[in-house]
Parts: C-alpha cells; sequence; structure tokens
C-alpha cells in the first residue's frame, strides 16, 4: 500500500515486482526497460592453493576487472545446509562396525554436525552476476541487439572467471531464475529451511 496525493492504493505483487517478461534464452525485461542476465559463478577455494597459485587467480582476476568494463551487480545468497541424509548414513554405517571406540567417534561426530547445524555455521553460498542493458528505446526491443550485447559479455566474464578457477553457468531456465528470485525475496525462509 503506498499513497498517492492524500489517498491510500493497494498494489498487487505483480506491480511490485520489476520483472515485465521472461524468455526462453533466460534474458528477463524489466518494466525500467532494462534487458538482465543472470550468471551463476561456482567459486575454488582460495585457501587451499599453493602461494603460486594464489598469485596466478590474482593476476586472472585483475585480467577480469580491466576487461569486463561494464556494469555487473554481484549478489551472493546462504542457504542452510541440510545434513539430516549425511547424518542418517554415518548412523547406518555406525551400526556396522563392532569397534566401540569407532562408534564412539562416530557418534561425537553426528553430535559436532548437529550443533553445525543448528548455530546456522552449516551453510553454503551461491554466488550471481547480473550484468543488464539499458534499451535506448522501450517501445522498440531489438531483442537480437540487445542480447547478442549480453552474450558478449557473459563470454567475457566466462573466459576471464574461467582462469581463475572458477566454473561459470548461464542461467537460462525459466525456472531456475524465478527460484533464484524468489530466493532473494524470501531470504529468511531459505535461511531457516
Amino acid at each position: 500500500m503506498f499513497q498517492k496525493g492524500g489517498i491510500k492504493i493497494n498494489k498487487t505483487a505483480q506491480q511490485w515486482i520489476p520483472i515485465e517478461s521472461f524468455d526462453k534464452e533466460g534474458y528477463i525485461k524489466l518494466k525500467n526497460g532494462k534487458i538482465i542476465k543472470i550468471i551463476k559463478v561456482e567459486p575454488i577455494n582460495y585457501n587451499l592453493k599453493s602461494e603460486l597459485e594464489k598469485k596466478s587467480i590474482l593476476n586472472s582476476y585483475k585480467i577480469f576487472l580491466k576487461t569486463c568494463n561494464f556494469n555487473i551487480q554481484i549478489l551472493i545468497q546462504s542457504n542452510k545446509q541440510d545434513l539430516s541424509s549425511h547424518i542418517k548414513q554415518i548412523e547406518k554405517n555406525i551400526h556396522k562396525k563392532e569397534n566401540e571406540k569407532i562408534k564412539e567417534l562416530g557418534k561425537n561426530y553426528i553430535d559436532y554436525i548437529k550443533n553445525l547445524n543448528s548455530s546456522k555455521k552449516s551453510s553454503s553460498k551461491n554466488f550471481y552476476l547480473i550484468i543488464s542493458n539499458k534499451l535506448k528505446n522501450v517501445d522498440s526491443y531489438n531483442k537480437e541487439i540487445t542480447t547478442a550485447d549480453l552474450k558478449e559479455k557473459y563470454f567475457k566474464i566466462k573466459e576471464c572467471l574461467s582462469r581463475c578457477g572458477n566454473t561459470v553457468i548461464e542461467i537460462n531456465n525459466k525456472k531456475e531464475i524465478i527460484d533464484i528470485y524468489n530466493s532473494f525475496y524470501n531470504a529468511r525462509k531459505y535461511l531457516r529451511s
């Protein structure tokens, strides 16, 4: 609900959401005239790399920052991990063991995992990059020109971040885009589950 000229006006959820439409290649047209593309980045564990590898990764990242001279929005999403199947598998393996010390170690490990999970320290992170193009004329949307530019940006990002060791995935499935969108709008729900 918002006020306009002293009159309270109720808005529907569809009116609040900035998305106008999706297409089957994963391009999202916003109501403000932008076309956006979501890219998922699966990171590497930098801390496990040797000093030489770290230097190489940093140099590749510098190239990424210099090469990608366009606006990029970075989104990081934390999700609480569901460790129940992992715990069940450990419990099943513990029952097969005859050595009491191994059973005790297994039970202690399960308690440790449950403690981590309950204190919300066992979470995974998803990393997304959003690239966009502003349409010059919102009424005449030239899809070929707009998407070609976004595709070129995507390939620059993929090439540069792949040199760092990251996996770069183009999100082009409508359901996956909606799930990502919902996860950011319903962040509290996704952090609790």
